[in-house]
């Protein structure tokens, strides 16, 4: 029986060679997905770039006006306001949808018999676009019409509740955090499920209970998927604007136009579309800036394995 010696070349070319291939496509394959992103986002921001330069009406041709735009951005109380209020709105989301989110995802990632069918009822909220649900919201919360007229006095809840600055800047958060928090249960339920089991036998051993191994083994090891689910976040709630627009129409007074509705008001109800270009600019740069912020020193970027930040 003849006995065949692998080629030199081919030597050690096992499964362990093609797994570290695995993943790692010719760059030809994300030509579909470059020009996709090229023509509906690099395109678009660059002409938002340009605009933010000039003087435009929307009807006739923009004129170059220099950095007059910037200048008076930087000068604008509404626009620090808007800012400011958009900030503080994005870190009341985080806060509110990060940990209840983190629970709701370790459990679904369990095996319990009910665990199916909760999850595809909590999951109910994401597949309803947003204006239906603050459209809901604005109907429930009707002080004269709405339930919070019926059960608001029964929890100590004011039926107008719309009508204070901190209860609508509090009320958007809620249904914009109602609506998104499946989606980050999903990511948190999947990261979950990638942490290996041995672990949790091992703790188990030691006799660690329930909490011990959520402190000490589960929240470690979703350390990158917080960062991951935090800029997805951060994101997402800086750029509310429908639920704005139907629940508050920035009211009252001002005390909701963050900058997104700014700069929907600035551009389609004054027109002054070189002025609310600059405004979505700077909202780009802000929200790149602090996505970036937090991947630096989450560590996020020195991931190594490819199952991390699942």
């Amino acid at each position: 029986m003849s006995h065949h010696t692998p080629h030199p070349k081919t030597r050690g070319r096992g499964k362990g060679a093609v797994a570290g291939n695995a993943g790692r496509p010719p760059v030809g394959w994300a030509a579909p997905g470059i020009l996709f992103f090229a023509v509906f986002a690099i395109v678009p921001l660059a002409i938002a770039v340009y605009l933010s330069f000039c003087q435009w009406d929307g009807l006739n041709s923009p004129s170059l006006t220099g950095v007059g735009n910037w200048t008076r951005l930087f000068k604008d109380p509404e626009f620090r306001q808007a800012a400011w209020l958009s900030l503080l709105l994005t870190t009341i989301s985080w806060a509110f949808q990060t940990p209840v989110a983190l629970l709701l995802g370790v459990w679904a990632a369990g095996r319990q018999r009910s665990r199916t069918v909760l999850s595809a009822v909590f999951f109910i909220p994401l597949l309803l676009s947003t204006t239906a649900i603050a459209m809901l919201f604005h109907a429930l919360l009707d002080p004269n019409f709405g339930v919070i007229k019926e059960i608001g006095p029964w929890f100590g809840i004011d039926p107008n509740i719309m009508g204070s600055s901190t209860g609508a800047l509090l009320t958007v958060a809620f249904v914009g955090g109602w609506q998104f928090m499946p989606f980050h249960t999903l990511i948190y339920q999947g990261g979950t499920r990638q942490i290996p089991e041995v672990l949790y036998q091992a703790a188990a051993i030691d006799g660690a209970g329930m909490v011990r191994q959520f402190f000490h083994i589960t929240l470690p090891q979703l350390r990158n998927t917080v960062t991951t689910s935090s800029v997805l976040m951060i994101v997402g709630s800086l750029t509310y604007f429908d639920t704005v627009l139907i629940m508050t129409k920035g009211g009252p007074g001002t005390d909701t136009t963050v900058l997104p509705y700014l700069m929907y008001r600035t551009g389609f109800q004054t027109y002054d579309l070189g002025y609310a270009a600059a405004i979505a600019t700077a909202l780009v740069v802000v929200a790149t800036g602090l996505s970036l912020i937090l991947v630096r020193f989450s560590g996020f970027g020195t991931m190594r394995s490819t199952r991390e930040g699942m």
